[in-house]
């Protein structure tokens, strides 16, 4: 979702062919893309598609991933390239930034650059002369994939993430879902199916979608709520591809990583975060248990707040 809107420079600006390569869990957020003219995926390996790569006499190659396999890929294309006579495809790179990403989870030491994942992402496309248009992130749902939604306004509650130490307790979702006053829509996977069963009786008006819709439904669930309360998670970003208002629940990591909801337009997010911990952010992704054990990036949150700032993007 972050790469979206370096997809749709490319191809506005350049006019080129535009080829993505991603695992295949993660096709359904580029599979209607407009802007991408070809969708590689792989289950497990790059070893599944690199045959076919190979033949493709690419030009460019923008890579987003910068990690060992993508760097092996291009050292692969590029000697298939030599090999058959053709000229080696221009290749840029993302820059992780994984010294400054670990002075910052190890030492506390900050010297993140004040500049968003999306356009550090666009730098590595500055060589083929793109820019940023200003658009913000894309997200496009498919025919068939679109979810009728109430009529009147509602949250859409994400109340799940890749990691624990990114999601609020149990007892902290529940209560937040009292305190909202207007429908909920508790969104998430098959993983959180049982606890949205659970927070489902915190009272008539939340309603349980986790794990009943594909992640364009749930995306598309995102889209037509009135205001979103989520993690640092998928459906964030999902939710600023379509400007809705956003409540950003931040425990282990901090959006000082580069990662917070990307509205080039001006924000119409709040951050919810709890601040001046010394064990914060304690890695760039999370854990499944905080290291601490006292949890305090999440305890500590300000619940009223986090259901209040909802309540007013509803109202306005």
């Amino acid at each position: 979702m972050l790469t979206s809107t370096v997809i749709r420079c490319v191809k506005q600006q350049t006019g080129a062919e535009v080829h993505f390569l991603t695992k295949s869990a993660f096709a359904p957020t580029l599979l209607h893309n407009p802007y991408v003219d070809r969708l590689w995926t792989i289950d497990r390996d790059l070893g599944e598609v690199a045959g076919a790569l190979r033949t493709e006499g690419f030009t460019h190659l923008i890579d987003l991933h910068g990690n060992l396999r993508t760097l092996l890929l291009k050292r692969q294309l590029t000697t298939s390239a030599l090999l058959r006579g053709r000229r080696p495809p221009r290749t840029s790179t993302f820059d992780k930034l994984n010294l400054r990403k670990f002075l910052l989870t190890r030492f506390g030491i900050d010297r993140m650059p004040r500049r968003h994942i999306v356009d550090r992402y666009l730098a590595a496309a500055a060589p083929l002369g793109v820019t940023n248009d200003g658009g913000g992130l894309d997200y496009f749902i498919g025919p068939g994939e679109a979810v009728e939604a109430p009529a009147y306004p509602f949250v859409a509650f994400v109340i799940g993430a890749a990691h624990a130490t990114k999601c609020l307790e149990e007892d902290q979702l529940r209560e937040i879902c009292t305190r909202l006053t207007v429908p909920v829509v508790l969104l998430g996977g098959p993983a959180e199916a049982e606890l949205g069963e659970r927070l489902r009786t915190a009272g008539p008006h939340v309603h349980n979608g986790c794990g009943a819709y594909s992640l364009n439904g749930s995306a598309d669930l995102v889209r037509q709520a009135a205001a979103v309360i989520t993690h640092d998670t998928g459906l964030m970003h999902v939710a600023a591809a379509f400007r809705r208002p956003i409540v950003s629940v931040w425990g282990n990591t901090v959006p000082a990583l580069g990662m917070y909801p990307y509205l080039p337009e001006g924000p119409d997010y709040r951050i919810a975060e709890v601040n001046g911990l010394a064990c914060r952010p304690c890695s760039k992704i999370g854990y499944a248990s905080c290291p601490q054990g006292h949890f305090r990036c999440m305890r500590e949150q300000d619940l009223p707040a986090i259901a209040r700032a909802a309540l007013l993007a509803v109202e306005a």
